[in-house]
């Protein structure tokens, strides 16, 4: 069986003000002892065939050279990785040198996302990044120049105080920049983080909207294609390991907090880091929130997700699977988005339209079992 591996860094410079995701600073010592702790778990849970691995974050890139070549070198010391196996590594601007990057490379990567989110130093700032438009620009160079061939950087819209013909010049010259792919996200205000305790002048339901479509246009003209609902990829470049995720296929999250899909059940690693570094090498000990799938789990997952990638859910693939048609399953749902035009059947797919792109959310709802 091949699979997927994610592999979570949880360590950041500082805490952006939208992110709510498993990170936080930490001192040099405690970074050193968590990459123990990962190493100890990895040789724990090796074993099997790797087609996709992601190391993500937090900020992996913070890390030394010897700590992301010691934990590429295990990865692949305890699990077999397919020939064309995706390695992708998340990095910021400001935590790149060349001496790390061209570690990287020679230590496995073949794919880097950065975290570019805006082109303008003053939206930067106010996302609270610890870099400028300056130093990503260092960063994709020497990249280029350490033997990256395939980079992706993300953009965020809308953002306080952000107009569509700033978004649009946002996405002209991040496209300009001979990128392979590039992933732009909607804003999304989250309890718990900094941004939702402040008043922030937000653009309204249409801006947004606008905005998401505006995404498409602009980089169809750059050779950018939409693969699925908010990533963009030259010929050749989706990020496998997404799709990976989107159509379901089983994955082993390692590291603090990391979630899995493994063999009909999904689980999480604890979020307690005390609890990881201590327990790490007993995997059993360090995994919580375990669910075994039922079918109707499943199906609701395979409808949901696959509807994420623009190209849809592959009816004959869901009745070589199940035993039974989408319509079996689902057709009051199909019935009622195909008759309100958000979803469509094309080429065997049954796909979101550009209508229900927008209304996403509530079209994947209904496609929920239990």
């Amino acid at each position: 069986m091949r699979f997927e591996l994610y592999v979570h860094i949880p360590f950041c410079v500082r805490k952006c003000g939208y992110c709510d995701f498993l990170s936080a600073p930490a001192d040099p010592e405690t970074m050193e002892k968590y990459v123990d702790a990962l190493v100890r778990e990895i040789r724990a849970a090796g074993g099997g065939t790797v087609c996709t691995a992601y190391l993500g974050g937090g900020t992996p890139s913070l890390l030394t050279e010897k700590q992301i070549i010691r934990i590429l070198d295990e990865l692949h010391r305890q699990f077999s990785f397919t020939p064309d196996a995706e390695i992708t590594m998340e990095a910021n601007p400001g935590t790149l040198s060349w001496k790390k990057l061209c570690a990287m490379k020679e230590a496995g990567v073949t794919r880097l996302s950065i975290g570019l989110q805006s082109v303008w130093d003053w939206e930067l700032s106010l996302l609270g990044r610890i870099h400028t438009f300056g130093d990503f620009r260092q960063s994709l160079s020497t990249a280029r120049t350490c033997g990256f061939d395939n980079i992706s950087a993300d953009l965020m819209f809308a953002l306080p105080g952000q107009t569509l013909p700033l978004w649009q010049e946002t996405l002209r010259i991040a496209a300009g920049l001979g990128l392979e792919h590039i992933s732009a996200y909607g804003l999304m205000i989250e309890e718990g983080t900094p941004f939702a305790s402040r008043h922030l002048e937000l653009p309204d339901e249409e801006l947004w909207y606008a905005m998401y479509e505006s995404a498409g246009e602009v980089l169809s003209g750059f050779g950018f294609q939409p693969y699925e609902i908010s990533n963009y990829a030259r010929e050749g470049r989706q990020c496998r390991h997404n799709i990976g995720y989107w159509t379901r296929v089983d994955y082993l999250g390692l590291g603090l907090g990391a979630a899995s899909l493994w063999k009909g059940e999904r689980f999480s690693n604890t979020r307690n880091l005390e609890k990881y570094l201590t327990w790490s090498a007993c995997p059993d000990t360090i995994r919580e929130n375990r669910e075994i799938l039922s079918v109707e789990d499943e199906m609701s997952e395979t409808m949901f997700l696959g509807l994420r990638l623009r190209r849809g859910v592959e009816e004959e693939a869901f009745f070589r699977r199940f035993g039974k048609t989408t319509d079996d399953v689902f057709g009051e749902a199909v019935r009622t988005h195909t008759g309100f035009g958000t979803l469509e059947r094309r080429n065997g797919f049954l796909r979101l339209t550009p209508k229900g792109i927008p209304v996403s959310n509530a079209v994947m709802s209904s496609f929920l079992l239990t």
